[in-house]
């Protein structure tokens, strides 16, 4: 309820909650002194099969205790856990602390096993079999739903087993992005460079760095205009790990290949942002990821 900015919403939920639990025991009460009409024989009138009978017993006391006791349970339940709107309960029971303790209960239980790699250096632990089985469990659950379950990544999200690293593929490097993530930032640059034919002579000059399909007349035209460029891809267009910016003269097109592609990078910019994985992983989890991504692109 803490997503609500005023507190009617907590009370009225709460409300509503004891309305009906108190609504429950009216009802039970109420259905208990109330008597059907009955004939003389103590039936309903109600007749099925030419002689079966539906009578009018009333229920027997236990299963009336039985209706008492769930809403004695509700109530009591109500005062020890969360579920009267904001009230935290007695017990002050949260689902992501019982989280947070079976997380640290499970990493107490297995810090012996990335103990003893602790002490190996990442491309000593890469060529450990069992490490990496365990890093391979860890990329799957912290980093697949981005990279793909092979690591060849997708649109907008790099390839982790080639040598095309944006920040630099050292397992210092490697460590450093998932433990404060990264932000990839390209301002629009359209107005920099010129006009929109100004925009496509820099993309055909761009598709030239690669040795892709070009056209050399509009490629000749766009390289003074690239010296725009050049102030983050370099002026080799090779790109400076430094600030994160791309390599244009390799064939790795992380958002995709071709002239329009590029021209919209140029005209829209583009910001990619990777959040901190540092905060999910013990110390030892983050030591065998980092060797296992580092083995992706050094086996």
């Amino acid at each position: 309820m803490s997503d609500f900015t005023s507190s009617f919403w907590a009370m009225y939920v709460a409300g509503i909650t004891l309305l009906s639990i108190i609504a429950c025991l009216v009802l039970l009460i109420l259905s208990g002194k109330a008597k059907a009409m009955t004939a003389s024989d103590n039936t309903t009138g109600h007749v099925w099969d030419g002689d079966l009978r539906e009578m009018n017993n009333p229920l027997p006391r236990w299963w009336s205790y039985m209706f008492v006791i769930t809403i004695v349970f509700a109530l009591v339940y109500l005062v020890l856990y969360p579920g009267l709107g904001s009230n935290p309960g007695q017990l002050g029971w949260t689902s992501a602390g019982l989280h947070k303790a079976e997380v640290e209960k499970g990493n107490a239980e297995t810090a012996p096993i990335y103990a003893k790699f602790m002490d190996m250096k990442p491309e000593e632990v890469a060529k450990n079999a069992q490490a990496m089985a365990i890093g391979e469990r860890l990329y799957s659950n912290n980093c697949a739903q981005c990279h793909a379950s092979d690591a060849h990544g997708n649109k907008g999200f790099p390839n982790l087993t080639d040598k095309d690293w944006l920040h630099g593929g050292t397992p210092e490097k490697i460590q450093e992005t998932i433990t404060g993530g990264r932000i990839g930032n390209m301002p629009p640059m359209a107005a920099a460079v010129g006009s929109a034919d100004d925009v496509k002579n820099v993309a055909q000059y761009v598709l030239s760095l690669s040795g892709s399909p070009h056209d050399s007349a509009k490629a000749a035209l766009g390289k003074e205009k690239f010296g725009v460029c050049a102030a983050c891809h370099g002026p080799d267009g090779k790109g400076m790990q430094a600030v994160g910016s791309a390599n244009l003269t390799d064939n790795i097109w992380l958002h995709g290949f071709g002239e329009k592609a590029i021209v919209d990078m140029v005209n829209n910019g583009k910001q990619n942002i990777m959040p901190p994985q540092g905060q999910l992983l013990t110390k030892g989890q983050l030591h065998v990821l980092v060797s296992y991504i580092w083995g992706l692109s050094n086996k």
